[in-house]
């Protein structure tokens, strides 16, 4: 094993189709963490530390092709979906039930994973993201929020909030390093389950806390409140100034509002 910052332990778990690099660190109920298509479980290395110290065991996985995470065609289809990589290490890990949270393009599997494993799912978390839903409402907002000219802009101008650039530039440097490095060359995006859309997460049931950064580019919170009005139950948090790198910005403010809704979950 080899460790994550000094915290989380990671190894690879031998799975259908992967070789899927995993971190975990501390004991007691588990959440599981899904990173943004920028990240790898690097991303969660000021979260890890703070859930540990609030006594869960914080279990995050670099997504198939990302990280250290390798495609295994010999054992399985590809580039099979998130969802089943998840489900298959929690099986792995001999995990019933855990917390679920996903930030930007983790969120869409998230979502993805909870409406069809309800009964693996305690809490849901989601921040950070339009869902990748297919409902028209958020398809064409997020196709004028996602324009051409705006894909051309380098990753921390879309991603990173204007106040965390000015005022943090080695955070800044560090997110841009682990962006540079996340996705293997030539890897392909895991496809979701199925189509996320406004009557798919209807029937996710339990707790959901949906977080939204004040100055997201691609998930403001006026889209994000549109798709969240769909779920039975959740609750609604914001944090100013925050882009879409919302935990990596803002760690103290989103720990602090993340552990005190999964201890009261």
């Amino acid at each position: 094993m080899t460790e994550l910052h000094g915290v989380a332990k990671g190894r690879h778990a031998e799975l259908t189709g992967v070789r899927l690099w995993f971190t975990e660190a501390g004991s007691g109920p588990p959440v599981v963490l899904l990173h943004p298509n920028t990240g790898t479980v690097a991303i969660w290395e000021k979260q890890i530390p703070a859930l540990v110290a609030a006594g869960f065991r914080a279990i995050a996985f670099d997504r198939r092709g990302w990280g250290r995470s390798l495609p295994v065609p010999e054992t399985g289809a590809q580039p099979g979906t998130i969802a089943e990589d998840l489900d298959a290490l929690a099986d792995y890990l001999s995990l019933d039930r855990f917390h679920l949270l996903g930030v930007a393009g983790g969120g869409f599997a998230a979502l993805d994973y909870a409406a069809w494993r309800p009964e693996r799912v305690w809490s849901l978390i989601v921040a950070a993201s339009y869902g990748q839903f297919v409902d028209p409402e958020i398809q064409q907002a997020f196709q004028r929020l996602s324009t051409p000219e705006f894909q051309q802009l380098p990753g921390e101008i879309r991603e990173v909030g204007p106040a965390f650039r000015a005022f943090d530039p080695e955070g800044t440097a560090r997110w841009v390093a682990i962006e540079h490095g996340a996705k293997q060359p030539g890897a392909v995006a895991q496809p979701l389950r199925s189509p996320n859309s406004y009557a798919k997460i209807a029937a996710i049931t339990c707790p959901v806390l949906v977080m939204a950064g004040g100055a997201d580019l691609y998930a403001p919170p006026t889209l994000m409140r549109r798709w969240a009005a769909h779920l039975p139950r959740h609750e609604w948090h914001e944090l100013p100034e925050a882009g879409h790198a919302i935990n990596w910005e803002q760690p103290e403010a989103f720990n602090a509002r993340v552990i005190a809704f999964l201890k009261g979950a």
